[in-house]
């Protein structure tokens, strides 16, 4: 049974939340300043646990966002010809005020995510790391030399800034996708614009302050909050002096920008939506696996691309997974994520909330059986309790589409090549799960299933140090590790002659 604490807070601690809030702020930062968007519009920030507004913060205008490309193109000479080490320094300034100000910006991320206060702070970490890791490569970037193949000559690449970026970030990791972005182009030598969800602005907004305390450079990092995504993003694809975009979120809106970003043929990365199969054999270590379930699932509530969406389970194990997973997620504690002891906060927003309540409502209209869950709860706020489901029907809409909820349908499968192919049968291709103690089955399985990322055995699939990224319509790019900062160099190749140059002694 799933626990619901709605728990009032103590007075110190609605009065800290007042002041890390309050501590915001909330104009654009556009050239290393602060200022009102253009004709003083602003929109509200909610709080999803309760559906009351936490601030209001400037509502960007086309000419505010041309106006941040602007200042990003006018630093990226700058900024490419600052010393590879002088990067690296000031990103490392950057990672130890993140983690000096972790539990100020974990609250603010709760309050306006609404994720638990310890998911919040792992957050944190978690992009700090990715400040870190990049400013050791930042170092590191190298060319080639050789001799030419047809002789007479030397071959020389090196790689250099691919010029001022655009990144729109979404609203469920608001510190980490914004972080896993600007920290290797940064590093790279590129200036960038950032476009945060309205959803969640302020967590960004705070780290645009702190990257200014660090020390960057006015017009090297600038952040446009808007309500209205297409009006900002629109005219910067447009715009010459715009050269990669980078995007994280829904896969229709991920083809609508890839669409856009054509007539200026930008570099483009893609990070989109995910089904993410989770396969349990008949040799898996079974509490292993209901906790990888767990984690796997429950990481932000559901809300997250890697997220295990179907549970492929040996018919032999099935049913005992089914009702171990059952009776964890059952017990999970629902509230605010500032109070003590919650374990799933709200869903972004009621659209969210109604989204999953649709998909569950579906499958048990085509025969799916609830073990847990399955009803919206009836308190302020967007909560929807954790969910498992069986006798889900194949081809049913919860098993085709991304579900971004804390929802579980479990299908069992009855050979190897059955599991494969139904973890296959999605459009999607980001993440996969498997759990078996047979390494020759792992790594088999794991070349077979089309996606860009596998997790054997544990629940956690994400690491700054590899390459984070899908395929098919889960899009295309990597962020993270030594690949991560190849998105934001350009190749140049140098045709050397040598021998003879016309002199005479």
């Amino acid at each position: 049974m799933t626990v619901a604490r709605p728990g009032p807070q103590p007075a110190l601690a609605r009065e800290r939340e007042r002041a890390v809030l309050a501590a915001v702020p909330v104009g654009l930062f556009i050239d290393g300043t602060w200022r009102p968007a253009t004709g003083g519009g602003v929109f509200a920030v909610e709080d999803p646990a309760t559906g009351d507004e936490l601030r209001e913060v400037a509502d960007a205008t086309p000419e505010d966002a041309l106006a941040a490309l602007a200042a990003a193109s006018g630093a990226a000479g700058g900024w490419r010809r600052t010393a590879p080490r002088e990067r690296a320094d000031l990103l490392r300034r950057v990672y130890e005020l993140l983690i000096e100000r972790r539990s100020d910006l974990a609250l603010l991320m709760t309050c306006e995510m609404g994720k638990p206060l310890a998911e919040s702070v792992s957050e944190v970490d978690y992009a700090a790391g990715f400040l870190r890791w990049y400013s050791e490569e930042a170092v590191r970037i190298n060319g080639r030399f050789a001799e030419s193949g047809a002789g007479g000559g030397r071959v020389i690449t090196m790689r250099q800034a691919v010029g001022p970026c655009l990144f729109v970030t979404p609203w469920n990791f608001p510190l980490a996708m914004g972080a896993r972005k600007v920290a290797p182009a940064l590093a790279a030598g590129c200036t960038c614009v950032v476009k945060p969800a309205a959803q969640t602005p302020l967590t960004m907004l705070a780290f645009a302050d702190l990257l200014h305390e660090a020390g960057v450079p006015a017009g090297v990092v600038n952040i446009v909050t808007g309500s209205e995504a297409a009006s900002l993003v629109s005219p910067l694809l447009a715009d010459p002096r715009l050269r990669k975009i980078s995007f994280t979120g829904s896969t229709g809106v991920g083809k609508q920008l890839v669409r856009a970003s054509a007539e200026q043929l930008l570099r483009v990365s893609m990070e989109l939506g995910g089904n993410a199969p989770f396969l349990v054999f008949a040799d898996a270590d079974l509490d292993t696996a209901v906790d990888g379930a767990v984690t796997a699932k429950m990481r932000n509530g559901g809300e997250a691309c890697t997220a295990a969406n179907r549970f492929l389970v040996h018919a032999s194990v099935a049913d005992e997974f089914a009702d171990r997973l059952a009776t964890r997620l059952g017990d999970l504690v629902i509230g605010r994520g500032t109070e003590s002891g919650v374990q799933l906060g709200p869903l972004i927003d009621a659209r969210q909330r109604d989204a999953v309540a649709e998909l569950v409502d579906d499958a048990v209209r085509h025969g799916a059986r609830l073990l847990c869950g399955g009803r919206p709860m009836a308190r302020p706020g967007y909560f929807y309790p954790a969910t498992v489901l069986t006798d889900v029907r194949p081809g049913t809409r919860i098993l085709d589409e991304e579900i971004f909820g804390p929802v579980a349908p479990v299908v069992p499968f009855s050979t190897d090549a059955e599991a494969v192919a139904a973890a296959n049968e999605s459009s999607y291709g980001l993440a996969a799960y498997l759990y078996t103690r047979d390494i020759d089955r792992a790594f088999e399985v794991a070349g077979e299933l089309d996606t860009g990322m596998v997790a054997v055995n544990q629940g956690t699939v994400s690491d700054v140090s590899a390459p984070f990224g899908g395929i098919k319509q889960s899009g295309f790019g990597r962020e993270g590790g030594p690949e991560g900062i190849d998105e934001y160099l350009e190749i140049k190749y140098l045709a050397l002659k040598v021998g003879s140059t016309g002199n005479s002694s």
